[in-house]
């Protein structure tokens, strides 16, 4: 089999988290993706885990791409993006909105030379509009959007938004630029013309609030208890996740009470949404009084998609991930890690990570020779701070 991008070429101008995330992705499917860095690096190279100074954080991000450094600054990099960007099939960039125009490398100013070229702009609020200009990282869109989980539990009650460090939108935003830039190779396909392709982190989000947008627009009295939450048990909790008729029918059978699905406070959707509260109290009776695995056990027997709560170490040998081969190997200056393959297979070609990552300016040289510079000229672009690394 083969990666179903393998003779795509992208420049990859990202940093932190959500560009560096979508160009991963494109590495993954075989694209070959030079990561352009300024001189000091892409700043996840300082996150921890670090060993030896290599982080792995970095690493899950940016597995597979080679690594150069340009200091975009000069014209003489901004030259020699040019003379890359002849062989580029995308490029992806997740600078504030006007950041590549002072680089003279914006959509505006690449398009007529480079007609093909699928350029994806990530950003927090896309390219234009009143917010466009505005900083952002994913917490601050997690608040604008609305849907940080800790925003939702303070708008249901708590006295403060709680903290939350799981970076949502960085994620969800490279995923949507993946598949988006996909969308206009196979339109370029069709018709040999490249676009524009730009992606809000802010929207990204929204699309997650499928019943939080609807219930803005038509108020719906809330559950005395929110939906969907933990369960205790004896010794710890669980998460049942009752979202369908024959999930309640399942849950009232495990927790031996059949009764539930013809009592008038739970048997249609509307009352047991109202009475939420007092069913997981009379569930949490029978609950409390049994281990989690107990629990689990039951709601297996009567299908009802459950959980216990997890750590992520847990979740990392879980012999599911294992069978999936969900977990890849790969291997930096301080050693090898593991880190998460695509969450998708394809039966004839392979999307998973490839088995490296790049030290910074790792591939400089390297690159410059195949773009057609000479030695000499590669040792002067050096010696002026056009260039950094090997």
């Amino acid at each position: 089999m083969t990666r179903p991008l393998q003779h795509i070429r992208v420049l990859d101008f990202t940093t932190t988290i959500a560009g560096p995330y979508c160009a991963r992705l494109l590495a993954d499917l075989g694209a070959t993706v030079i990561k352009i860095e300024a001189p000091e690096g892409d700043m996840m190279r300082t996150r921890p885990p670090l060993r030896d100074g290599a982080s792995t954080s970095f690493g899950q991000l940016n597995a597979g791409k080679r690594s150069m450094v340009l200091d975009l600054k000069q014209p003489a990099a901004q030259d020699i993006v040019r003379r890359l960007l002849a062989d580029a099939d995308v490029l992806v960039e997740n600078f504030r909105p006007g950041v590549m125009r002072r680089f003279n490398l914006d959509y505006a100013a690449l398009r007529d030379s480079h007609p093909g070229l699928i350029y994806c702009a990530i950003s927090g609020f896309g390219q234009t509009g009143p917010s466009a200009g505005l900083a952002a990282y994913a917490p601050a869109i997690h608040a604008a959007s609305g849907h940080d989980l800790a925003h939702l539990t303070y708008q249901q009650g708590r006295d403060r938004p709680d903290n939350c460090g799981i970076y949502t939108a960085d994620i969800l935003t490279g995923t949507f630029a993946f598949g988006a830039i996909n969308a206009a190779l196979v339109q370029r396909q069709q018709t040999g013309s490249g676009q524009l392709v730009d992606v809000s982190m802010l929207e990204s989000m929204l699309a997650l609030l499928v019943a939080e947008v609807q219930t803005a627009q038509f108020p719906q009295p809330p559950p005395g208890r929110p939906m969907f939450g933990p369960v205790r048990t004896a010794d710890g909790f669980i998460m049942p996740a009752v979202a369908s008729e024959r999930s309640f029918q399942g849950l009232a059978r495990a927790a031996g009470h059949p009764e539930w699905i013809t009592d008038p406070r739970f048997a249609l959707y509307p009352d047991r949404r109202r009475n939420w509260g007092a069913l997981i109290d009379e569930l949490e009776t029978w609950s409390g009084s049994l281990t989690t695995a107990a629990c689990q056990a039951a709601f297996d027997r009567e299908g009802v998609p459950s959980s216990p709560y997890r750590t992520v170490r847990e979740v990392l040998e879980d012999p599911q991930l294992a069978h999936r081969r969900a977990l890849a190997e790969v291997q930096d200056a301080g050693g090898s890690f593991r880190v998460v393959n695509p969450p998708f297979r394809l039966s004839e070609g392979i999307a998973e990570v490839r088995d490296f990552a790049a030290g910074l300016g790792e591939h400089t040289a390297e690159v410059l020779r195949q773009a057609g510079y000479s030695d000499a000229q590669i040792e002067a672009f050096a010696a002026a701070g056009v260039t950094g690394g090997a």
